[in-house]
């Protein structure tokens, strides 16, 4: 499967708001967060710096974003999200596992922030994150090298 990342750029924001509300939003209404556009767009910008689109034979499919804080040696995994059509074929779990094995060349940790109700809990145990806080709507999890 021919998997690439390229830098987000402006003229991703139409594809970024259609890929938060496939994704998401069931998710967030499950837990009573909110949907709306400025919502949306807040989150999409939240550190745009950091924002990968992930594409499949040149197409966007995907986003991730990742952010290394030296202080502490981890990784933030902020967003990783697979368009629905897209879901279920490995992707997902092969970008994480290609952060994961960035961070283990320099023992550092993965955290991530995850939806209660989003299945993709499942795959981040699967990867190795455990749970390590539980906020009102989300768990915090981690993957220590």
């Amino acid at each position: 499967m021919d998997i690439s990342l390229r830098k987000a750029t402006e003229s991703d924001m139409d594809f970024l708001f259609e890929l938060r509300d496939l994704t998401m939003r069931k998710y967030l209404e499950q837990v009573g967060m909110p949907t709306s556009r400025e919502n949306y767009e807040a989150r999409i910008r939240y550190q745009f710096d950091c924002a990968e689109i992930i594409e499949y034979s040149g197409e966007p499919i995907g986003l991730i974003k990742a952010a290394y804080c030296s202080e502490t040696n981890m990784w933030k995994l902020i967003q990783i999200q697979v368009h629905p059509d897209y879901q279920g074929k490995q992707i997902g779990r092969r970008v994480i596992q290609n952060l994961l094995d960035l961070a283990k060349d320099s023992k550092a940790s993965v955290q991530l922030s995850v939806i209660k109700t989003n299945p993709a809990q499942k795959l981040y145990s699967k990867l190795g994150f455990i749970r390590i806080n539980e906020l009102e709507q989300e768990f915090i999890m981690i993957c220590k090298p």
